[in-house]
């Protein structure tokens, strides 16, 4: 696949302007998300992702993200795909029977890959690797399966295998951790004051039992223990220490959306910091050109290390399994009739 710069890009709507086409034809970013605004009925979803590849030459293997998790973070909703439980809800199936729940997580992935394929998406923003503590923002909440490390690192591993066995490949998210948070990062800077041996004993675990991963999303979080400063998204120290160090990560690590307010300074100064960190991807969301542009200016290509961690993305993604989808659905709704 033909050079490409440091990012992954949204678009404003259910089709594309001429000015996004001739933004991505020039700037070229490494792929594309997907969010409601973006999401009307599937042939329209199906010719959105098509046009969004076409921009930079077409290659099926092109990057599309979405965060399809069930619960309130499902960007394709009823009456195109059911709606799908949250996460939590699938770890109360695994503490009353462990085998069933990780065969809900397994298939509730497996079905979300049948629905995302039709319309043209190849990589789902999951599993939430989150460990969640009590009284943790509902900005992660239910979105966690639990608050034991076990329990999530189990169900995380089956809801990616669930996804590969349908063809998509998962994101690991958010690293190092974002179950502690007691404010939304969408709107203010979360600060976690936990000790270095709580995190690694808790928070990194999930992390650490699924490093072999191919992708991860970072979380904007301060740690303070480590670095009291910078979130994990701008922060040297944690990339270096703690994802690359201590939890093993070599895979392709892009930011939580830089348009985020828990990062500080403009969308330029963002990226730029995001980039010093270590990471391998901007991630923008929003579909401001203004800002989309801003982004592009302050990244740069993508090459090196960088380049062979996408380039490893790019050559994994796996044929699906050929499974029966409607045995498949009775079997999963039949699972989550007893939680």
């Amino acid at each position: 696949m033909s050079e490409s710069k440091s990012f992954i890009s949204g678009c404003k709507g259910l089709t594309l302007t001429d000015d996004e086409k001739a933004f991505f034809r020039d700037e070229r970013p490494w792929g594309f998300i997907l969010f409601g605004r973006n999401i009307g009925e599937p042939s329209q979803v199906a010719d959105l992702t098509a046009a969004l590849r076409d921009t930079i030459g077409g290659d099926a293997r092109i990057p599309v993200l979405i965060d399809q998790e069930g619960g309130r973070v499902q960007r394709v909703k009823p009456p195109y795909v059911p709606q799908y439980p949250n996460a939590a809800a699938l770890g109360a199936i695994y503490r009353q029977d462990e085998e069933k729940g990780l065969r809900a997580a397994w298939l509730m992935s497996r079905l979300f890959a049948f629905d995302l394929s039709r319309l043209g998406v190849n990589v789902d923003c999951l599993p939430v690797l989150d460990v969640a503590v009590p009284g943790v923002h509902d900005v992660i909440g239910n979105r966690a399966y639990g608050q034991e490390p076990e329990i999530v690192s189990v169900m995380g591993k089956a809801a990616s295998e669930g996804l590969k066995a349908g063809g998509l490949l998962p994101v690991m998210k958010h690293m190092p951790g974002h179950g502690r948070t007691m404010v939304d990062s969408h709107h203010d800077l979360p600060v976690v004051n936990a000790p270095i041996k709580e995190l690694e004993a808790v928070d990194f675990v999930p992390f650490r039992r699924m490093k072999d991963e191919l992708m991860a999303m970072s979380a904007h979080i301060v740690f303070t223990e480590i670095d009291r400063d910078n979130p994990a998204t701008t922060s040297p120290k944690v990339v270096r220490d703690i994802i690359r160090g201590h939890i093993g990560f070599d895979g392709l690590l892009m930011s939580d959306d830089v348009s985020m307010n828990a990062l500080r300074g403009d969308i330029a100064a963002r990226a730029r910091g995001i980039v010093a960190a270590g990471l391998d991807l901007v991630l923008h969301c929003h579909g401001i050109m203004e800002e989309m542009i801003a982004v592009a200016e302050n990244v740069p290509p993508l090459v090196g290390k960088g380049r062979q961690r996408a380039d490893a993305v790019t050559a994994a993604f796996p044929q699906a399994d050929g499974a029966d989808e409607q045995a498949l659905r009775e079997e999963f709704n039949a699972l989550i009739a007893i939680a």
